[in-house]
């Protein structure tokens, strides 16, 4: 396939999905990763695309490349992430096994856990040493630490998780669309994301209003696979393809489940 070939297909799937990543394209393509990267960084420089961390993504306002770490996002959209978080840990159950994804409004669940009787599992550095403080049974993911995220990511991490079997998962996200499900702006975060959340019997994602109608690089599940967790749902549309669990400062549950 010529160069201009492979550009004009490259721009048409990111038209499509929005988003994409090198191993994707070398199996459509029938090329080489470093041609790949090649027509990605060509395409970058041109202003058709943007070039992320192991793909793509469409020029779009609603796109998101960039990831906070976790300091910045401590400090963002606050009340609405300790609202979220109150009604999250209010739904651990005695003896549950629970996993809780690395992320603020999950680390700010923590908090409100008072469920003794359960089994915590985390790949958030940050999120383990409180869940210890408190007295709580928990176990830690290994593998290779994220700095910006302190979360524990890789091939470790992906075998331990296997071993596991949730009854509830509680998940953080940097992006929510009807047509890219969840996702987050690491594919090495976002393998270990997807893997945890297949193990749960029931997984829910805790999400603010600022991350629906946006997406960011990497899916790491189909919308329909979670329970979302909010705020006052502005875009209703969302209730067509999941459930949803609305609270309020009073921690008053509005469900469409």
């Amino acid at each position: 396939m010529l160069t201009e070939e492979r550009y004009a297909t490259i721009l048409k799937i990111l038209d499509e999905k929005k988003a994409v990543t090198v191993l994707e394209l070398t199996k459509i393509l029938n090329s080489s990763e470093s041609t790949i990267r090649r027509d990605l960084t060509a395409l970058h420089q041109s202003g058709k695309l943007y070039k992320v961390y192991g793909g793509a993504t469409s020029i779009d306002n609603n796109y998101s490349t960039r990831e906070e770490d976790v300091t910045t996002k401590h400090d963002m959209h606050m009340n609405e992430k300790a609202t979220i978080a109150k009604a999250a840990a209010a739904m651990v159950e005695r003896n549950d096994f629970v996993y809780i994804d690395a992320g603020t409004t999950t680390e700010l669940m923590i908090e409100h856990l008072t469920e003794s009787h359960a089994t915590y599992v985390t790949n958030g550095i940050i999120h383990a040493t409180k869940l210890v403080t408190r007295g709580f049974k928990v176990f830690v993911i290994g593998g290779e630490l994220k700095e910006t995220t302190a979360a524990m990511i890789g091939t470790e991490a992906m075998n331990n998780l296997r071993s596991y079997n949730f009854t509830k998962g509680f998940f953080g996200v940097n992006g929510i669309s009807t047509k890219s499900g969840f996702s987050t702006p690491d594919s090495s975060e976002g393998l270990v994301k997807s893997e945890a959340l297949s193990r749960c019997k029931k997984a829910f994602v805790l999400a603010d209003n600022s991350k629906f109608n946006k997406i960011s690089p990497i899916t790491f599940a189909n919308i329909s696979c979670a329970t979302i967790i909010t705020t006052t749902l502005t875009d209703k549309k969302y209730l067509d393809y999941t459930n949803i669990i609305e609270v309020n400062e009073n921690h008053d549950l509005y469900s469409n489940i």
